[in-house]
Formats: C-alpha cells, sequence, structure tokens
C-alpha cells in the first residue's frame, strides 16, 4: 500500500509542475493566434501552418492541463 501511495504522490508533484508550467504554452497560442488574426484581416494573407501550430499549441495545454485539473478540482 505504500509504494501505491508514493506512487499516487509522484504523480501529484508531476501534475503540479506541468500544470505550473503549461501557462508558457498558452502564452505563445495566444501570441500565435493573434498574430495570425491580425495577419489575416490587415494583409490579407495566411497560412495554414499558423493554424496547425495553433491545433498543436491547444493539445499541448489542454491535454497535459487536464490532469492539473483533476487535481486541483
Amino acid at each position: 500500500m505504500g509504494a501505491l501511495l508514493s506512487l499516487s504522490r509522484f504523480i501529484d508533484r508531476l501534475n503540479e509542475f506541468v500544470g505550473g508550467n503549461i501557462k508558457w504554452f498558452l502564452l505563445v497560442a495566444v501570441i500565435v493566434c493573434t498574430v495570425n488574426a491580425l495577419i489575416r484581416y490587415l494583409f490579407d494573407n495566411s497560412s495554414n501552418a499558423w493554424l496547425e501550430l495553433q491545433w498543436y499549441l491547444f493539445a499541448a495545454v489542454f491535454l497535459p492541463g487536464a490532469g492539473y485539473t483533476l487535481l486541483r478540482n
């Protein structure tokens, strides 16, 4: 039983670390979304690469952040 509690504490610490650092991915995602919108509306030019990057950043925020959200209720 002690081993499982130790594993549970390790997972909680890992979730705290990931949740505390995921904010940087969110900041980059917001910047990419803003730049993409500005380029699209001001210069009438856009690239699918920006949209793909937005989705990858969203996944990088959402998937690891889910554990942190469950930890914090």
